[in-house]
């Protein structure tokens, strides 16, 4: 088929060439094997596309994955993105043991774009509203609940207005300060995907690992001058030929530098260009040809020689520090690629996502006991799982402690461990102290790592040092300016810091993006403490429908009615609650929420008192939790204060 033709069906559209997926023009979330799979079976629509043929196409000789589980997930993340059902299929019908059959019409028509797609206004941004009820969603950004009722239309025009106004203010949040980076002297840089042209798929770990390998030589060469976007932001941009300046309005960069990697045999030609995004000045480029014996090596030579030639750009009368090691720090290209794969899946923030990286990290460990970021991963999944998938973290903490030591033990200079290490000894021991130190060093050692400042912003929100706090958030957010968990933990903090408007349009505005990101629906609190009970529970409610029932919701619920006002009805939610609780493991900080709203001091510092004895998270907020301003009289409370090391 050409690559000028689309393919139509029911509401649905997809443009092979820009490898897009829109409904009723409104781009949807649908890349890499999702897609292609979507692609073969618009190419033969009502015949059956084997497993087999899907297999030599998407995953052929060579690649590193379980073909049955890839398969199986790539189907049922296209089925969400569709709105699809395996049981009563509208698109996808499964032929057991042999293949798949596109079931609707489909229609071929001219690929010139209707003026309509270019001009879409800001609500377009919005995810389509068939999976904006639902709090999970996968890889591709399609959901995991069932099919949410009601579509984005029929939202009311006041509700339509408020969530534009939203996701406004969070893109005037989101957009780089280029002018205050400029007027500093700093250059913003951005490493995108470099492109996989070898035709086979099996190669992206190859060419991401390029990606990478820039990304982190190039970041410290010169932190006070030049900075390096995140990969989490950039590989936004794989197999998504945006406009550069668009690329370059959206990251807030003033260059690009963008690669290709052809493969051929034991011949790798490698070409990179830098570009500069005002006036798509291609400053420089170059091409290398080398024999390929081992891959990581081969990276980082050819990363070397791309890294002085940008330093050789930059640098004038400042040269600035020379290259330095290889990020890989592994003979296995397979362990490095299970480490990408890993936090890929850890970003998500998800239980599932949790679970499907630990995998990863473990698998990359075994590849190669010795590589260091692997360990460090480790720690960062087991260490959020405690707090996300409300695992024992009796068992799962020493796990990601030991984990954070193993890594540093190999290396202790990567900052990565270091961070890890900091977020350990700052939930589970409270050791502030200590904290700090292993939060600076990470900075110290790699400035250009958006976790460290992200996380950093948070322990310096525990000790109520907002100004410092605000300055890392924002450092994280230029560094990765893409990350809705970096934009999630800056609602938090304003929430925190008593700016309670601000923050509501903040997580508005991360809920406009995505409506499933999970941290998003922190804004229940702040909606409180503003007066917004209605809004309030319709977000509780939201989640309730989409996800089902939960002791989560229920403390929510619980704390959002007591603070309205509607007693009877909290005391009836706090009773389910409890009755939960008599069957399931809880986490004690969930009856903190009712006792707090209902103004029972005593039996929420009790709450809080088995809170601090199961290490639970709320701890670390007993200083600036607003919630929390009723008990600060209370000798207990005060004397809990002290022994988490948070007293005035």
């Amino acid at each position: 088929m050409s690559s000028s033709s689309r393919y139509r069906f029911g509401a649905f559209e997809v443009d092979p060439h820009a490898r897009q997926l829109r409904k009723h023009g409104v781009r949807l979330k649908l890349y890499g094997q999702s897609f292609e799979i979507l692609l073969m079976l618009l190419e033969q629509p009502g015949e059956v596309v084997t497993r087999e043929q899907m297999r030599k196409r998407i995953w052929p000789e060579g690649t590193f994955v379980d073909f049955e589980h890839s398969l199986n997930t790539a189907i049922k993340n296209l089925r969400r993105a569709l709105s699809d059902s395996a049981e009563s299929p509208v698109f996808i019908e499964t032929l057991p043991r042999v293949g798949y059959r596109f079931l609707a019409q489909v229609e071929k028509v001219s690929s010139e774009p209707a003026a309509e797609a270019n001009r879409a206004p800001i609500a377009a941004a919005v995810p389509d509203a068939a999976s904006t009820a639902d709090p999970d969603r996968d890889a591709n950004g399609a959901r995991t609940g069932p099919p949410a009722t009601g579509t984005w239309w029929q939202i009311p025009v006041v509700a339509a207005l408020v969530l534009a106004a939203a996701l406004g203010a969070y893109l005037k949040w989101l957009r780089p300060h280029a002018r205050s980076a400029a007027e500093s002297g700093r250059i913003m840089l951005a490493v995108l995907p470099f492109e996989n042209l070898t035709g086979n798929p099996a190669q992206d770990y190859f060419t991401d690992g390029f990606t990478e390998e820039m990304i982190a030589q190039i970041s410290p060469l010169d932190p006070e001058r030049l900075e390096v976007i995140a990969r989490t932001s950039t590989m936004v941009y794989k197999d998504n030929h945006a406009p550069l300046d668009e690329i370059g309005r959206k990251l807030g960069v003033e260059y690009v530098l963008e690669g290709t990697v052809r493969r051929d045999q034991d011949d790798v030609r490698v070409s990179a260009q830098l570009i500069r995004v005002k006036d798509q000045t291609c400053l420089w480029s170059h091409q290398y040809d080398r024999k390929l014996s081992n891959s990581l090596a081969l990276q980082e030579e050819v990363s070397r020689k791309i890294v002085q030639q940008i330093q050789l750009t930059f640098a004038g009368d400042h040269p600035g520090p020379a290259v330095r090691a290889a990020v890989a720090s592994t003979a296995s290209p397979e362990a490095y690629d299970l480490y990408l794969r890993g936090r890929y899946f850890w970003a998500k923030r998800t239980f599932d996502g949790f679970e499907q990286a630990a995998g990863y990290f473990q698998q990359a460990i075994a590849k190669d006991p010795n590589y260091a970021r692997s360990y460090a991963g480790l720690a960062d999944t087991y260490a959020m799982m405690c707090s996300w998938n409300m695992v024992p973290k009796g068992e799962f903490v020493p796990k990601a402690r030991a984990a954070a030591l193993k890594a540093l033990q190999i290396d202790d200079t990567l900052a990565e461990a270091h961070t890890s290490l900091a977020l350990i000894v700052e939930n589970y021991d409270w050791d502030w102290g200590t904290a700090e130190k292993e939060y600076k060093r990470a900075i110290q050692l790699d400035p250009g790592y958006a976790t460290a400042h992200q996380w950093y912003a948070e322990y310096l929100t525990w000790e109520g040092r907002f100004d410092e706090a605000s300055t890392e958030s924002e450092r994280a957010r230029q560094l990765d300016p893409l990350s809705l968990i970096i934009a999630a933990d800056r609602g938090a903090m304003l929430y925190y810091s008593r700016r309670y408007g601000q923050s509501i349009d903040q997580f508005r505005g991360v809920l406009a993006m995505d409506p499933a990101f999970p941290r998003g629906n922190f804004v229940v609190y702040p909606y409180v403490k503003n007066g917004m009970y209605a809004e309030a529970l319709s977000n509780v409610d939201v989640q309730r429908r989409a996800s089902g029932e939960s002791d989560w919701l229920l403390s929510m619920r619980a704390y959002v009615e007591a603070s309205a006002g509607q007693r009877g009805e909290a005391e009836r939610t706090l009773g389910q609650l409890q009755e939960l609780g008599r069957h399931e493991t809880s986490d004690p900080q969930l009856l903190v929420w009712p006792y707090v709203g209902l103004g029972d001091k005593q039996k929420a510092i009790d709450a809080l008192q088995l809170a601090y004895a199961s290490h639970s998270n709320i701890i670390t907020s007993l200083k600036v939790e607003p919630a929390f301003d009723p008990l600060r009289d209370e000798p207990r409370f005060q004397d809990l204060m002290r022994r988490v090391g948070l007293a005035q």
